[in-house]
């Protein structure tokens, strides 16, 4: 099917991580990678982070969605900036989901389920934030990352999507900005990966850490829902904190709250805003320029 010359938008974000929300409840929308570069470009673009279609799971023939059907009425359809098909966005799915709350009749007091690559996802609505069953992180070993000339061991975590966390001595503030590419085990990750950079805030028993990040297919963001994760389950792991232990994470855009349950999986609070929308011109072609990607370096 053709995609109409303008299609609806949302624009929003969580911790100034920032989507285009494209709803096609009926899934009558096939957009290309491309038009999500296009979609994305800061310049030419609406600007942002990522794309979200929101579909529901009875009209998309994605695998996930219809793996989901009975449990999840709606599909979060997640590319990254580049056009790149992502699993899923932590920040992304609490705009998704406050989207929902406002737009599409969904009952705020009542837990929430959306179906995502990476699973469904349970989302919560609280006085002070959308908190987000975020499943069981997988920690796989050690890997290495480099920015420049420096390099680190890290923490490769699994959440459904790929990341590297490595806990840095030196000031955030003090690496290049924007992160440049780094470079990485392409054996350890085939497929790219999120390179997340921590130091501590404070001291260890303080559970207080701060972030800077590099998605793949996006380049260094605001924040990252996923990387957040990921960061607990390898600081947690490294400081044999006693699960139930809440840490916080700050992020450039924000401040998130984490939590390792008992039962295994990652609880992350955090604000969503909706800040515009309107209806777009979808461009044929992406006028972006490429992403910087991390560099794939051999074992």
């Amino acid at each position: 099917m053709e995609l109409p010359v303008e299609t609806p938008f949302v624009k929003g974000h969580g911790t100034e991580n920032d989507f285009v929300l494209l709803p096609d409840a009926n899934g009558a929308l096939e957009v290309s990678p491309g038009q999500v570069a296009a979609l994305c470009d800061r310049r030419v673009g609406l600007g942002a982070d990522g794309v979200i279609r929101v579909v529901r799971t009875d009209a998309t023939d994605d695998p996930a969605a219809v793996a989901a059907r009975g449990e999840a009425i709606w599909f979060m359809d997640y590319r990254n900036a580049d056009g790149s098909l992502s699993e899923m966005c932590g920040n992304g799915v609490r705009v998704l989901a406050l989207y929902l709350a406002t737009h599409a009749d969904v009952d705020a007091r009542e837990p929430l389920p959306i179906a995502t690559r990476d699973g469904i996802k349970t989302v919560t609505f609280g006085e002070v934030g959308i908190t987000v069953d975020m499943g069981t992180p997988s920690l796989l070993g050690e890997t290495r990352v480099s920015v420049g000339e420096q390099s680190w061991t890290a923490t490769h975590v699994d959440l459904g999507n790929p990341h590297a966390v490595a806990l840095v001595e030196v000031g955030l503030d003090t690496l290049p900005t924007p992160l440049p590419a780094p470079v990485y085990d392409e054996a350890t990750y085939p497929h790219g990966v999120n390179v997340e950079l921590v130091s501590r805030v404070g001291a260890p028993e303080d559970h207080h850490v701060a972030m800077r990040v590099h998605e793949r297919g996006s380049g260094e963001t605001r924040s990252c829902g996923t990387g957040a994760c990921a960061v607990l389950a390898a600081v947690a792991t490294a400081d044999e904190a006693p699960r139930g232990t809440t840490y916080v994470v700050d992020v450039p855009g924000g401040r998130l709250h984490l939590e390792w349950t008992e039962a295994g999986t990652v609880l992350m609070t955090g604000p969503a805003v909706l800040v515009a929308e309107g209806w777009v011109t979808l461009a044929e072609e992406a006028v972006a320029e490429p992403v910087e990607e991390p560099v794939a370096v051999p074992s």
